[in-house]
């Protein structure tokens, strides 16, 4: 017998003589029916993780580990965090679910809308929550946004910057997060009859039904107007989350009416009713967005409402340094970069935080502020041989009046 018909398949031992084909490799061999075999199991991975609806790359964790990591980074806001970690985990829960012809309930979509004033963090939770799940994620402004055949932005131009944060791969953008911001603004500007139409109000509100429900839409690949010799691209809204903020800048005279209405009576009871007229928000219903100006089909695409607190001294100055990515951490590492061991005294931190409160500028007014008093630092001390920089209250002090007093000079 010679060597040639000793030679076996590693995998399934069949002889050489009983198969069709042996391939040899360095130090093993197959057959070909092994191969078959392997190339059949190849195909029906493929096929399970394309009807699962989620990429390799996708990280899905639980509602807790989704809040656990938005305390990283967001100070406060538990009830939004815990509403936008439920909802997102059913969401990616949803894309999981087996495709079977004899189960006749499918899971609809939920997408999000957050109320909440200026500077609260709308945008950052949205925007942390993108980046532990891996999805592409793009924020988007309602306020450029026209009906179609009007000086503008076509809603479809939503999608075009999705498809760039996923690099074009359609099949990942249909997996991604969208965040419709100044959804506010697109409200309908009245119910009185006008002869000029509202083109950048209600009319981009029924626009946006067929984006938020899930439909197969033409998207112009490098956004702006469509044309009819541009080439488009196909997405299907249907697995795409969105998420819409607002400001809703005057809603809490409307939870203030309703709520008032609702406390007339000799049943109300001052006691069991008490309403904390510091944060109305915290009482907001869908019936508040529709009389602001939100057409009930929009609201009902938007199933999951949830509120930002104004932020107070307390959660100001947490912001300032306790998050992962806070603002303190942010300048000690651009002065450390140059070599300078950068810190601020607890008397300099509560100055920025009662500063940031007296201009109600939230968290982006912490900002404004640090630039303010380390504008002149940061161009200072690169060129000295200085190794410490410590601000206290007196330094902030200076550097916040110094500059009122330059812009006021500026204007006058």
């Amino acid at each position: 017998m010679s060597k040639e018909e000793n030679l076996q398949c590693s995998f399934c031992g069949r002889k050489k003589s009983e198969t069709d084909l042996l391939i040899a490799g360095l130090d093993a061999h197959i057959c070909d029916k092994c191969i078959e075999q392997a190339y059949g199991i190849v195909q029906e991975e493929i096929a399970e993780a394309k009807t699962s609806g989620l990429s390799s790359d996708l990280t899905l964790k639980k509602p807790k580990e989704i809040k656990a990591f938005l305390d990283e980074y967001i100070i406060g806001q538990d009830e939004t965090k815990k509403a936008m970690s439920v909802a997102v985990y059913n969401h990616y829960k949803r894309l999981l679910q087996a495709v079977d012809d004899n189960n006749d309930v499918e899971i609809e979509k939920s997408n999000i809308v957050l109320v909440g004033e200026t500077g609260t963090g709308k945008t950052l939770v949205a925007r942390t929550i993108a980046k532990m799940l891996n999805v592409p994620f793009s924020i988007v402004d309602a306020t450029v946004l026209t009906q179609a055949g009007y000086v503008g932005e076509d809603v479809e131009s939503i999608l075009s910057r999705l498809l760039q944060a996923a690099d074009y791969d359609v099949d990942k953008a249909e997996k991604g997060i969208v965040f419709i911001d100044e959804i506010d603004k697109i409200a309908r500007k009245g119910d009185n009859p006008s002869i000029t139409r509202d083109v950048s109000g209600e009319g981009v509100q029924q626009a946006l039904l067929k984006l938020l429900e899930g439909a197969v839409v033409n998207v112009a690949p490098k956004g702006g107007r469509k044309h009819p010799e541009q080439k488009f691209i196909e997405v299907n809204t249907k697995d795409i989350l969105f998420i819409a903020g607002g400001a809703f800048s005057g809603i809490d005279r409307v939870i203030s009416k309703r709520l008032n209405m609702q406390a007339v009576g000799y049943s109300a009871s001052i006691d069991e009713d008490k309403i904390d007229e510091s944060n109305l928000l915290q009482y907001i219903i869908p019936s508040d967005l529709k009389n602001f100006g939100l057409i009930p089909e929009i609201i009902g695409r938007l199933p999951v409402l949830s509120h930002m607190n104004p932020l107070d001294a307390k959660t100001l100055r947490a912001i300032l340094t306790e998050p992962k990515n806070s603002i303190i951490k942010q300048y000690a590492k651009l002065f450390a970069m140059d070599g300078v061991e950068f810190s601020v005294t607890e008397e300099a931190l509560q100055f920025i935080v009662e500063k940031a409160i007296e201009y109600k500028l939230g968290a982006r007014g912490l900002r404004s502020l640090c630039e303010a008093i380390l504008t002149e630092a940061m161009f200072e001390l690169p060129s000295t041989d200085e190794k410490e920089f410590i601000v206290d209250k007196a330094y902030a002090e200076a550097k916040i009046t110094k500059n009122a007093l330059t812009k006021l000079k500026a204007a006058s």
